[in-house]
């Protein structure tokens, strides 16, 4: 399997986002959770690992930076920050643009979207990584 294919599959879901990227949202939005996270690519002090298990847990009253995993599970992590927006949270998404996929548009074409100029170099805990071989998008669900 070629490096670029575990964007395409659930082999891997610690495809880290870049710093300077996180950097800037945080600037914007002053995240407080980060639900999609392992111990060492946590952006906020506040996480959910896998084990925490994210999907089950309430971010209501939370600025949330979600860089989801990108594999068969991301319908539902794209219904969770909907649902968890309408209950009051503040959810920032960074996703694949899949705009072709049925929870682009039932969930995501809701938010605002910011589509992303280039691809997004992901880093992994190896030192590797590399860029995304797929467009990618900012989702924002907020009160306006």
């Amino acid at each position: 399997m070629g490096k670029k294919s575990v964007h395409f599959t659930s082999n891997s879901n610690e495809w880290e986002t870049p710093q300077q990227l996180f950097n800037n949202l945080d600037m914007e939005f002053h995240f407080t959770l980060d639900p999609c996270s392992t111990h060492e690519n946590a952006k906020c002090k506040k996480h959910y690992t896998i084990e925490d298990d994210g999907l089950s847990k309430s971010w209501v009253g939370e600025t949330v930076f979600m860089n989801p995993p990108y594999g068969r599970e991301i319908g539902k992590w794209a219904k969770k920050a909907f649902e968890e927006w309408k209950k009051g949270a503040t959810v920032v998404c960074l996703v694949p643009s899949r705009t072709d996929t049925a929870y682009w548009h039932d969930y995501f074409k809701q938010g605002e979207i910011r589509f992303i100029r280039g691809r997004v170099h992901f880093e992994q805990p190896n030192g590797k990584g590399g860029a995304a071989p797929f467009p990618s998008a900012i989702i924002i669900f907020m009160e306006a």
